[in-house]
Order: C-alpha cells, then sequence, then structure tokens
C-alpha cells in the first residue's frame, strides 16, 4: 500500500476513534453504516464499532489512551483491508474521512447548532422553537415598493 493510503486510513481510523467519545457519534456512526452497507454489505462490523465505543467508554481514564491507541490500529487495518480488496476506492474512503472530519469540526463546538431545511423555498426567517413570546422580526423584502 502506497503511503498515501496508509495516511488516509490512519487519518480516517484517528478521526473515527475521536469521534467515538463526542455528541457526534451517531451521526459518524451513520455515516460509517451507510458507507459500509454500499461497500460490504451483511458484515458485522457496525457491531464491532460499538463494541469498541463500549470498550473505549468503560476505560479508566489512565486507560483510555491505551485503549484508543489500540482501537485506532483496529479500525486502520480494517480500513487498509477494504483499500487493498479493492472493496472501496481511495476517492470514496476520502468522501468518508471528509464527512468524518466536518463532524469532528462541530463536536469541537459544542456551542454550534446545525439545522437543516428541506422542501420549499423560504422567503424570509425561518423559526425553530417550542414556545416564543414577543418577538418582532423585521425582514426587508425586496420587491415591496419603496415610499
Amino acid at each position: 500500500m502506497d503511503s498515501e493510503w496508509a495516511a488516509l486510513t490512519a487519518s480516517g481510523a484517528t478521526t473515527l476513534v475521536s469521534l467515538m467519545v463526542t455528541d457526534s457519534w451517531t451521526r459518524a456512526r451513520e455515516l460509517l453504516r451507510r458507507f459500509l452497507s454500499r461497500s460490504d454489505p451483511g458484515n458485522p462490523t457496525i457491531t464491532d464499532l460499538d463494541t469498541a465505543r463500549a470498550r473505549l467508554l468503560a476505560s479508566p481514564p489512565t486507560g483510555r489512551p491505551h485503549e484508543a491507541r489500540d482501537t485506532v490500529e483496529q479500525w486502520d487495518a480494517y480500513l487498509r483491508h477494504l483499500l487493498e480488496a479493492h472493496v472501496v476506492s481511495g476517492a470514496e474512503l476520502r468522501e468518508l474521512l471528509t464527512s468524518l472530519q466536518h463532524l469532528q469540526s462541530e463536536a469541537a463546538r459544542p456551542d454550534a447548532v446545525h439545522n437543516t431545511i428541506n422542501g420549499g423555498i423560504q422567503h424570509g426567517p425561518v423559526i425553530q422553537s417550542g414556545r416564543i413570546t414577543g418577538l418582532t422580526i423585521h425582514a426587508h423584502h425586496p420587491d415591496a415598493p419603496q415610499n
């Protein structure tokens, strides 16, 4: 395996394991599940991933770096296997890594909020809330006649 792919699998494994202990884990797990179902259907890898996460979370703080290193090595080997067996392409793995790194950067900003609006076109403010009282919205309407 050339050094570019080795760096890619190492980075992917490190990013994946670092996400295991964040609030972004559910989204990261879903990204990996979709990736693996396309490339290696029927593989029990998601169960292995959940087991690795449980071991990492259960390890005492003093043992966590060692457990994390072992887990990174395990997933680096697995990602390398997928590339070497031509189950996935380097481009597919790079795309997964980019998505995981995006999640990792979001996890580093715990105060960040990400909302997605689907369907239709919105021409003004969109508010997501439980209950709002005393709110005034001043919106600029470019089509409105000016006085």
